[in-house]
């Protein structure tokens, strides 16, 4: 085999190495499962997670909170919000939608659901969560706890402009966007928050 092989080969081993280490880092906490089938994805994922792009998820949904992207959960966890007995009280609320708009929303946020996302942070998520339990709330995922555990009440819950973690847009300038990366966070009424 000649030299020029030889370094080529060395080269993409390397890369994907590296790849495969940066696309899980946060991947070696206890309960999660790391990459595993996902190892084949490492070059085409994306940071973050993939934008809302549907105008009658975001009108449903977005009118009463923050129109949080499918990624964020699985879609076990969709079908369980989604369900006509779970809507009817949404946290407290009435969140009924007539049937086949209820339907609608439920096959895009299913199809755009954490496992199924070739997105970073929805594929760290995917691999956060439980099967056989799968969270109602955002919150609740290991990898979401994992990511904000350092967070006191001080800065969340009795923080008038956040006042709970589900708040995303409230520390999160870009989340709108997809964008959850900690350059991006400004938790409000601490400008430099060290806790």
């Amino acid at each position: 085999m000649s030299i020029e092989k030889k370094v080529l080969i060395l080269g993409v081993l390397a890369a994907m190495c590296t790849a495969t280490a940066w696309a899980d880092n946060d991947g070696d906490e206890e309960g999660e499962r790391g990459f595993g089938s996902r190892a084949l994805s490492f070059f085409s994922h994306k940071n973050g997670v993939e934008n809302v792009g549907n105008k009658l998820y975001k009108e449903s949904c977005g009118e009463c909170h923050f129109a949080y992207q499918p990624g964020l959960l699985p879609s076990a966890s969709w079908e369980r919000l989604l369900s006509a007995d779970q809507l009817s009280d949404h946290f407290g609320e009435n969140a009924e939608l007539n049937e086949a708009d209820r339907k609608k929303v439920l096959e895009f946020v299913t199809s755009h659901a954490a496992e199924k996302s070739n997105y970073r942070v929805s594929m760290k998520i995917a691999n956060s969560v439980d099967s056989s339990n799968p969270p109602l709330r955002i919150t609740k995922t290991r990898y979401i706890e994992r990511k904000h555990h350092e967070l006191s009440d001080r800065l969340v819950k009795n923080n008038k402009d956040v006042r709970f973690l589900g708040n995303c847009t409230a520390c999160h300038r870009k989340a709108t966007e997809g964008t959850y990366d900690e350059d991006t966070v400004s938790i409000p009424n601490f400008p430099r928050w060290d806790d």
